[in-house]
């Protein structure tokens, strides 16, 4: 099978391992692991990053090179349809949701904090719009509720890159694949979070809090303002026993812990960063115990 790739290296390198041709390759990240292997195996001329092709170079390229098969993993943009069509039997991707729950650029953050308690992978056909295609297979994997975005990111990854070998395999031998739309009753997109929905408001019941905080972990991370400096809370867990007497916002220090009240309980603070400085449990239990302000107003 010759293959037209697009996206993080490791899975071209892999795709590469179980006999298929990688005619060329376009990088949505050159620098990533497995990017200089990957140049070792296919040579350096058939490997490019985004944004070394215009669209006409692309699909000027694309048509020399025949292809069979588009593959995407990790793509970050839109990929033009007559790319798509070039290859023979058109494209196929990798998206890290049960589509068509969380289509878009962030179904880490969105399934954490919407509080899913299962997600997975799908392997779809490549469409004009946004992980719309047609689904090829999908695995599911449970939430652990102590994961942050990062850990839900890499625990998908192996599904990721065997579901999708999988099914290039099967394409390459010719098998029929059973190919099921989606339903768009049940889409929903998963945007990059903004500003607005990294900010802490403490009004808002504790779970959604937590689930706020480990949903943006560790990068953006969600802020809250202590002191009168801005802090990203990297990880906090549910305050067992505070003070009933703090409103919402309002910091104490508990049991040798920074606590802050919530809507209906109160929030411990472990792990933090002020101006790029990480922060631990005692270290923001002293910043709490100077302060007599809000934590946010």
């Amino acid at each position: 099978m010759r293959i037209a790739f697009f996206g993080l290296p490791l899975a071209a390198v892999l795709l590469a391992a179980d006999g298929h041709e990688i005619a060329l390759a376009v990088l949505s990240r050159p620098g990533a692991p497995g990017a200089r292997r990957l140049a070792r195996l296919v040579g350096r001329s058939r490997v490019f990053a985004k944004g070394d092709l215009a669209d006409q170079a692309l699909l000027d390229v694309l048509s020399r090179a025949r292809t069979d098969l588009l593959v995407s993993w990790f793509w970050t943009s839109k990929l033009p349809m007559a790319a798509v069509r070039s290859a023979r039997l058109g494209g196929v991707g990798a998206h890290p949701s049960l589509l068509p729950r969380h289509r878009g650029p962030d179904p880490y953050f969105a399934a954490i904090d919407q509080g899913d308690r299962d997600t997975g992978v799908s392997v779809h056909r490549i469409a004009g719009e946004y992980d719309t295609g047609p689904v090829l297979a999908r695995a599911v994997v449970a939430i652990d509720p102590s994961w942050n975005a990062w850990q839900l990111a890499r625990r998908l990854d192996r599904p990721s890159l065997r579901l999708l070998r999988d099914v290039v395999s099967r394409l390459s031998r010719g098998e029929a694949i059973d190919e099921r739309a989606q339903d768009e009753t049940l889409a929903t997109w998963a945007a990059v979070p903004s500003l607005a929905d990294c900010a802490l408001r403490w009004s808002w019941p504790t779970e959604k809090i937590l689930r706020r905080v480990r949903a943006l972990s560790p990068a953006p991370g969600a802020f809250t303002e202590l002191s009168g400096s801005i802090l990203t809370i990297l990880r906090a867990r549910r305050a067992e026993n505070f003070p009933r007497a703090l409103a919402p916002g309002e910091a104490a220090v508990v049991d040798g812990l920074a606590v802050v009240r919530a809507a209906d309980g109160a929030v411990v603070l472990l792990c933090g960063e002020i101006d790029g400085e990480n922060l631990d449990a005692a270290e923001l239990c002293t910043i709490v115990s100077r302060s007599r302000e809000k934590v946010i107003g």
